[in-house]
C-alpha cells in the first residue's frame, strides 16, 4: 500500500484532528479524509456524515488538482478535471497588467487580468499521466 494507515486504539489522533462526532457519539468517528502532502502539510480535509460514504473519484481529482496547480504554478477552477488549463496568478506590478491585458487580448485566454488562463507545460501534464499510471 503506497499510503500510510493509522492505527489510533484510544483515539487520541481521532480527538485531536477532530474526528470524533461528538453530537452523535464520543467514540466513532465522522468520515473524515486528509490530504497531507510531502512536506507534511495539510492540503486538504473533507468530513462526511457517518452515515455517507467517501466519494473517491472526487478525492483523486483533488490529489491531481494539488498536483497540477504545484506543478503550474497557477490554481484549478470550480468543476476542473485534469488536463485543463490552470488559473494564472494575478500580476503584482502595474506593468505585468497590461502585459496581461495584452496576452489576453493577444490570445483570447481569459476574461480580465484578474482571470486568465494558461495550459499546463507538458512537463506537468507528463507528471500528472506518469502518476496515473503508478
Amino acid at each position: 500500500m503506497s499510503f500510510p494507515i493509522i492505527a489510533d486504539r484510544n483515539g487520541e489522533i481521532a480527538r485531536k484532528y477532530g474526528m470524533i462526532a461528538s453530537d452523535i457519539s464520543n467514540t466513532e468517528t465522522v468520515r473524515n479524509v486528509f490530504v497531507i502532502d510531502d512536506k507534511g502539510i495539510i492540503r486538504t480535509i473533507l468530513i462526511y456524515p457517518l452515515n455517507i460514504g467517501r466519494f473517491i473519484p472526487e478525492i483523486i481529482r483533488i490529489v491531481q488538482a494539488l498536483q497540477m496547480a504545484d506543478c503550474a504554478k497557477g490554481s484549478t477552477a470550480a468543476n476542473w478535471m485534469p488536463n485543463q488549463p490552470v488559473i494564472v496568478p494575478a500580476p503584482q506590478t502595474f506593468e505585468a497588467l497590461q502585459a496581461r491585458n495584452e496576452e489576453i487580448e493577444k490570445n483570447q485566454n481569459g476574461i480580465s487580468w484578474y482571470l486568465s488562463f494558461k495550459e499546463p507545460s507538458e512537463k506537468c501534464i507528463k507528471e500528472d499521466e506518469k502518476k496515473k499510471l503508478e
